[in-house]
């Protein structure tokens, strides 16, 4: 079970790192093979995700700057993102972690975080078609 379970992690691993790779050498507003997004192709707004291809292109090449200017959502996301994670793999998490797990990520973590996605996404069209 052992021998799966790091064959498991080393491919998703290896996914990674080609995905970062291309994500690094390929900017995806010049590159064809990156998908667009639908929502926008079809209505014009900006949908939360919109410029994330780009942001963590931005990343992966060190322009912060850039990046936040793409998607300041997703930015701002990734320290949530890797306590997630962090939280998730630690095998017997004391009674302290739990407490901040349910804090971060439970019901009412959950309803907050939904709220701040819609309120970027009306923002961020508001603010755009301002500016237009």
């Amino acid at each position: 079970m052992r021998i799966v379970n790091i064959l498991k992690w080393s491919i998703v691993i290896i996914l990674i790192a080609i995905i970062a790779m291309v994500y690094r050498i390929f900017n995806p507003i010049h590159s064809m093979f990156f998908p667009k997004c639908p929502f926008f192709v079809i209505t014009g707004f900006k949908c939360p995700g919109c410029g994330s291809q780009r942001a963590i292109h931005y990343l992966l090449n060190f322009d912060i700057l850039k990046a936040i200017n793409e998607n300041v959502l997703l930015v701002l996301s990734i320290p949530y993102l890797f306590a997630g994670i962090v939280f998730e793999s630690l095998l017997v998490p004391s009674d302290k972690i739990l407490k901040w797990r349910k804090r971060l990520f439970g019901q009412r973590a959950i309803i907050i975080i939904v709220a701040i996605i819609v309120a970027f996404w009306i923002g961020r069209n508001l603010v755009t078609n301002d500016i237009n």
